[in-house]
């Protein structure tokens, strides 16, 4: 084999080396492809596991409805599985880059990932994503290196890389609309830069590939409209107020605030001129089997409307046959962003922003920040033995407090709450 040879791709878009793992394994199965075993390890994997009783808008225990960490995961893979295949990715690469997406996120959703931010602010801060990566590489038990260094599920390149959602350090990333800065978003820990750099071998510097794009609109079209299906359901959003000048007002706010200036205040009102005109839905939910039902629908089909216009604009730039990796990128039509930003719109002003002030986040908070203090202020003996903490011999590995970070971001909600009322005792707001 030559060096062309381990980097030129086959019939179906992908290299030899796109098939690599970090730690080689050896053939294992002629029966399944390298891409089907990532998959496989992803779902087999305990970090998935917990995802079920972790926040994803709503509280797992608010009520039976509304969506989980897990229950977002699988949508985001069934969405982004379908969009990948059409356009020619391989789909198993894209369903383990969405069911990977949010393994890093840690205990009452956004919410704690802040708090966990500002607690880790000393030692290279916390992203959920970042996190992702160390969980994938290091943290989830599956495979051991010869050295006897842990590598996580030891997933290939290809897989890895799509799940890579911020190809870069803290501090190097594009300019956020919403702030005029560089984006706090980052997709690496400095002591988990050689996997990185393994991974985006020959990658072009800050591009995502196509999988990991494909991945990123999956997430977006996801938690946009089942965001919106919540609310509606829990009575905290009238889809009504997309006729009503003052509401329309507050959600364009929202989307300014919270995501930037992507699009015009017009663009956005010309979004939601469209939404209300493909009727949708209707006026008023009372709950019904039958409001149930046409709300499902609705949802269906705005993820249908999304994710063909990225298909059809996608194709139309780069004509047919497979596209893979960095033989293209996602082509995301303006309008179709527009609309998805109005659905994200509306779930900031009505369910996220309104529940910054409530106690329980202010309790959640404090939940973390206790745990994380109290443990690494009494290190080894509140550390699960699968975590451990370095001895001062173990040069390479990560300092105490990340350590502790790690274990943390790990907890469900309800761990995370029980384990602060048996080592602190009770939150009380």
């Amino acid at each position: 084999m030559t060096a062309l040879d381990h980097i030129a791709p086959d019939v179906d878009g992908y290299a030899d080396a796109d098939r690599e793992r970090w730690v080689a394994e050896g053939e294992k199965s002629r029966e399944r492809t390298p891409f089907e075993r990532d998959r496989a390890r992803i779902v087999h994997s305990s970090a998935l596991r917990r995802l079920g009783a972790k926040t994803q808008v709503l509280g797992p225990s608010s009520d039976d409805f509304v969506r989980t960490r897990l229950t977002h995961t699988l949508e985001v893979a069934q969405v982004g599985r379908e969009l990948g295949k059409a356009l020619g990715c391989d789909p198993d690469v894209v369903d383990t880059a969405c069911l990977a997406h949010d393994l890093g996120h840690p205990p009452f959703g956004h919410n704690g990932e802040r708090a966990l931010a500002e607690l880790a602010r000393g030692i290279g801060g916390f992203e959920g994503n970042a996190q992702t990566l160390r969980l994938l590489t290091r943290l989830d038990p599956k495979v051991v290196a010869p050295d006897g260094r842990s590598v996580g599920l030891n997933l290939t390149r290809a897989s890895l890389d799509a799940s890579v959602k911020y190809p870069w350090r803290y501090g190097q990333g594009p300019i956020s609309p919403a702030s005029g800065r560089p984006t706090h978003k980052f997709g690496v820990y400095e002591d988990d830069l050689p996997v990185f750099t393994w991974l985006r071998a020959d990658a072009p510097d800050g591009r995502k590939c196509l999988e990991a794009q494909v991945m990123d609109l999956a997430d977006d079209i996801s938690y946009s409209v089942h965001d919106v299906e919540d609310a509606v359901v829990g009575g905290r959003l009238d889809l009504g107020v997309l006729t009503r000048p003052d509401e329309r007002a507050r959600v364009v706010e929202a989307v300014d605030t919270w995501y930037g200036a992507q699009v015009t205040a017009d663009e956005l009102a010309a979004a939601m001129d469209r939404l209300v005109a493909a009727r949708l839905w209707e006026a008023g939910f009372d709950g019904s089997r039958r409001a149930l039902a046409v709300l499902k629908d609705a949802t269906s089909q705005l993820i249908g409307r999304f994710a063909k216009a990225a298909q059809q604009a996608t194709r139309a730039r780069y004509g047919d046959g497979p596209l893979t990796r960095y033989a293209a990128e996602l082509v995301v039509p303006h309008e179709t962003l527009a609309e998805i930003l109005v659905l994200k719109g509306l779930a900031v002003a009505y369910v996220m922003a309104p529940r910054e002030l409530e106690p329980l986040y202010q309790r959640q908070r404090q939940v973390l920040t206790d745990l994380v203090e109290l443990m690494a202020d009494r290190g080894a003996e509140r550390l699960a033995p699968a975590w451990g903490v370095p001895g001062p011999a173990a040069a390479a590995a990560p300092p105490r407090r990340r350590v502790v970070v790690d274990q943390v971001a790990s907890l469900t909600d309800v761990s995370a709450v029980e384990m602060h009322d048996r080592f602190v005792g009770p939150s009380r707001g």
